[in-house]
């Protein structure tokens, strides 16, 4: 069966890794949880040993939602006496998109009514309605036509533990507290003779978690105590029964050989307090060493040579953030505990800087609604090379590769600077046998330079060593010149398949870099992917359609990342609509515009496929971009051949041409060729692919192609 997991954004690809650890026959991670292949004894497993999911949800039923009554009826279609038995009480949450159902109370009011009338129907009794404590959670989500409802194995939030007596002013969820220790590596330290620090402990949720980690209890022993986390009739309780078993063995075996070997250090004794009384509810207190004391008084005794430090210092407005204690902080790490690795939760990357430490990878997390920078330095103070070290000799190649990038930066100095522009191409195989491309990421706020590798795959002929050693000396060119740590290294290694490059997942760092085009603020994920969510080469296309905005009408068809629909919205586009086939994409988009201060219903986002959509669209439009893949054979729309179906979809998008306006075509199919032909009857085409080349493309015109297209007779 599939089931899914939900969870905190930012934490999806740590939820997919620990399901499948857990035994699930496979998770992907998608928006906000983990779609998960498995039985029903994976999904109740997960629901006792999840670290970070929030809810186990395990479907009973899909159908089609076009409204309100279909909703009803499809519910009412449901056999309820199946799962609900006589007297038990209910509780509906619902999360619906579109535009037939736009209220989730009210989505979720007609589940319960559809379950209710149901049953009083068939068995002359009614459930009665438990928000807090249902005996069964049903769930609802409504999208894109299709609803599906399912039950909630863990039957609530799955992120409270059962020892929280009482908690500080901002609490951290436990869910989003396993994922920093994670990210932070706290397993493996333990594993290797370890201790764990919080510095600023408040109610000790993350030090209270890692102790119960480290001891192997199982996250939601407590949270249901000896009773099932649901009374649905499907639930399997012989196989929890054992499942609990074994995890109230391990937890034995776990919490007696817990050394004390973590620390919670906090200037108020009253917080203390409170972390005592939650480390004694959840059976860890022998475990944790409490002290009082400020950051600058900040002290650890006879610390283990290794470790890990986490934080979750003040960031919400609500408790004053102060870069000055975030400096702080980042002072008495240094001096505290230099060699061990740390995991600060900042408020955001501003506060992050201000530690003063360097990060070796960087997170995006929510807090909440609270969107946070996950700092993880390994280790908090790198050791610093003496000033009279000689610095590292380059090999020959190397050196040519350095000269090249020198010139190549000389070149485009004048242009960069005259155009502001941070982001771009330093270097596309200009020398054969170093056949490689790499990107330079300037972040907007801190102005810290990121590089972005692509080595192209090397003929079969050339030996995998020789192609080793190039691919070193390359990225040993590349640090010397630009003087920034492997770190701030993005490799990948592009393979060229039937019609262009195989795309795939690489790092799963979940990492997000703030960098700037014109005037606009974009996010990009140089690990992840193979592309990173801003193709430079489009860049004077993008700031055309800047200029070019105001007042009208945009259509982004195939938007990816949406960065050509964040310039117009910025030129002062009168409305915006974006369609792409993927929520990840559209997600980004969403995401760019918010970083952009830009939103409401003037800005349309549509998740369908673009040709499907373009051929159903009655709306006029007075700037279309159109730039589609070269090939497309999603599972989730009809195969896609930009060679074969580009007259069909021109026609169709110049048709959405308002009375002046104007259709940009581009795509980067090398062997494409346009059917000007097909389409001379309904517009006229102007190749203007030269001048959306930009400089540090110059040396590969071949880039891409670009074509202007508008309607006859429609100025």
């Amino acid at each position: 069966m599939k089931f899914f997991a939900s969870c905190g954004k930012g934490l999806e690809y740590l939820l997919a890794d620990e399901l499948v650890a857990l035994g699930a026959t496979r998770a992907t991670a998608t928006m906000a949880g983990a779609n998960v292949e498995g039985t029903l004894e994976d999904a109740q497993r997960a629901v006792l040993w999840s670290r970070l999911a929030s809810r186990v949800s395990w479907p009973i039923a899909e159908f089609a939602c076009a409204d309100e009554h279909a909703l009803y009826a499809g519910v009412a279609a449901i056999d309820w006496e199946t799962h609900l038995g006589p007297g038990h009480t209910i509780a509906v949450d619902a999360h619906v998109s579109g535009e037939a159902l736009t209220h989730a109370r009210y989505a979720a009011q007609r589940v319960k009514d559809g379950i209710v009338d149901v049953l009083r129907e068939r068995t002359g009794a009614r459930p009665d309605v438990d928000v807090e404590s249902p005996d069964v959670r049903v769930n609802l989500v409504v999208r894109k036509g299709r609803a599906i409802v399912s039950i909630d194995l863990g039957g609530g939030p799955m992120h409270r533990r059962g020892w929280r007596r009482a908690q500080g002013e901002a609490p951290l969820k436990e869910n989003l507290a396993a994922a920093v220790l994670l990210r932070g590596g706290w397993p493996q330290a333990y594993h290797d003779g370890g201790a764990l620090l919080d510095p600023m402990c408040g109610s000790g949720t993350l030090l209270i978690e890692g102790a119960l980690m480290a001891a192997d209890v199982a996250p939601g022993l407590q949270r249901h105590g000896g009773s099932l986390p649901t009374r649905w009739r499907g639930f399997d309780p012989e196989a929890w029964a054992r499942l609990r078993d074994e995890a109230i063995a391990r937890r034995d075996a776990g919490l007696s050989g817990l050394p004390r070997a973590i620390s919670g250090r906090d200037i108020d004794p009253r917080i203390l307090r409170v972390a005592e009384d939650n480390a004694e509810a959840a059976g860890v207190a022998h475990a944790i060493d409490w002290a009082v004391s400020s950051i600058e008084a900040l002290t650890l005794g006879d610390a283990p040579e290794r470790g890990v430090v986490v934080c979750n210092p003040p960031y919400d407005a609500r408790l004053a953030a102060d870069p000055a204690l975030y400096r702080a902080l980042g002072d008495a790490l240094r001096r505290t505990v230099p060699q061990w690795r740390g995991a600060l939760l900042c408020g955001d990357d501003e506060l992050a800087r201000a530690t003063g430490l360097r990060a070796a990878k960087r997170y995006q997390l929510f807090n909440g609604a609270i969107e946070c920078t996950l700092i993880v330095c390994d280790p908090v103070a790198p050791p610093q090379r003496a000033a009279d070290a000689p610095a590292p000799v380059l090999s020959e190649g190397a050196q040519m590769v350095a000269n090249r990038l020198r010139k190549n930066l000389k070149k485009l100095k004048a242009w960069r600077e005259r155009e502001n522009v941070d982001c771009y191409r330093a270097y596309d195989a200009d020398l054969p046998e170093y056949a490689a491309a790499i990107d330079v990421y300037t972040e907007a706020d801190s102005r810290n330079a990121w590089l972005h590798v692509q080595e192209y795959a090397a003929p079969a002929e050339i030996p995998e060593a020789t192609t080793r050693k190039r691919l070193n000396d390359l990225l040993a060119a590349a640090r010397e010149v630009f003087g920034i740590p492997k770190d701030r290294i993005a490799l990948k290694t592009r393979s060229i398949g039937k019609g262009g490059s195989k795309y795939g997942r690489f790092d799963r760092r979940g990492e997000v870099l703030v960098v700037r085009e014109g005037d606009a603020r974009l996010r990009v994920n140089l690990f992840d992917y193979l592309d990173t969510g801003m193709f430079l080469d489009h860049r004077p296309l993008r700031l055309e359609f800047a200029r070019i905005a105001q007042g009208k009408r945009f259509l982004n068809l195939f938007c990816y990342t949406g960065v050509a629909t964040v310039q117009a919205a910025r030129g002062g586009a009168d409305s915006t609509t974006s369609v792409d086939l993927s929520g990840t994409y559209l997600q980004w988009l969403s995401d760019n515009l918010q970083e952009n201060g830009i939103g409401g219903g003037r800005h349309r986002l549509v998740q369908a496929d673009a040709m499907q959509w373009l051929l159903s669209d009655r709306g006029h439009y007075d700037v279309i971009f159109c730039d589609p893949p070269t090939f497309s054979n999603s599972a989730r729309a009809a195969d896609f051949d930009v060679q074969k179906e580009h007259v069909r979809m021109l026609r169709a998008a110049i048709a959405r041409l308002a009375p002046g306006g104007a259709l940009y075509f581009s795509n980067n199919y090398r062997r494409f060729k346009l059917d000007t032909e097909a389409l001379a009857d309904v517009a006229e085409i102007e190749d203007i692919s030269p001048a959306t080349i930009p400089p540090d493309f110059a040396r590969d015109a071949r880039i891409h192609r670009c074509w202007r297209l508008r309607r006859w007779g429609a100025y």
